[in-house]
């Protein structure tokens, strides 16, 4: 028993100095004194810390502080070199890839991309699956029509677009969208969308204007 309590005691210490390096090198590491990536904009501020960019992270729901400095670790935080959150979606491998053969086109696999990101991405997409949010309401909206595991790739893909800006603009932070988005958003335009679509097939001629207050 005392030789197990010492082995605890043992690695208890070294984690502890673990985390210890991990919030010093946090402090340390700082984001490009450039403005968001592809803006060409002066920077308004100085560089943000590592460690505020995992904090800021942490906000986002599904993402916890160890998630939070894994994404980090993976993507660093010089966006630069990602110009878009596209570019790091496909460097990722969470993009669904399109195979041809022939005149058919079917959706292939995504790839292998980086392990470790994988997994943080999966970890966070299937806590956030399960919130009562914008990410929860994407993840129970995609999974009736396309099953869990695509679902939960969808809901991994928005959150690593969300820390990309968060990274990318230093004056970023995250803001809910509710889970009444979708509703709100994306089902009205589709129906006006449709509707116009009708019109012009019955052979009107349709000019959209905003209503007035």
């Amino acid at each position: 028993l005392c030789v197990l309590l010492g082995t605890v005691d043992h690695l208890t210490a070294q984690i502890n100095e673990l985390d210890r390096l991990i919030a010093q090198t946090l402090e340390e590491i700082t984001t490009p004194h450039d403005g968001p990536a592809g803006t060409g904009t002066e920077p308004a501020t100085d560089g943000v810390t590592a460690r505020a960019l995992a904090e800021r992270l942490d906000a986002v729901p599904g993402i916890g502080p160890a998630t939070a400095q894994i994404i980090l670790a993976e993507i660093g935080t010089d966006m630069s070199r990602f110009p878009t959150p596209n570019h790091l979606v496909s460097w990722a491998k969470l993009c669904p890839r399109t195979i041809q053969s022939g005149a058919k086109n079917r959706a292939g696999p995504a790839g292998q991309g980086n392990p470790w990101l994988k997994g943080a991405l999966g970890e966070a997409a299937n806590a956030a699956a399960r919130t009562d949010t914008f990410l929860g309401a994407r993840y129970r909206r995609i999974v009736k029509r396309r099953g869990h595991a695509k679902a939960l790739v969808a809901v991994a893909r928005s959150i690593l677009v969300i820390a990309w800006h968060l990274i990318n603009d230093p004056s970023a932070s995250y803001q809910e969208l509710g889970t009444d988005w979708h509703q709100r958003h994306l089902n009205s335009a589709r129906r006006t969308r449709d509707l116009v679509r009708q019109l012009q097939a019955l052979g009107h001629q349709v000019t959209l204007e905003p209503t007035t207050a």
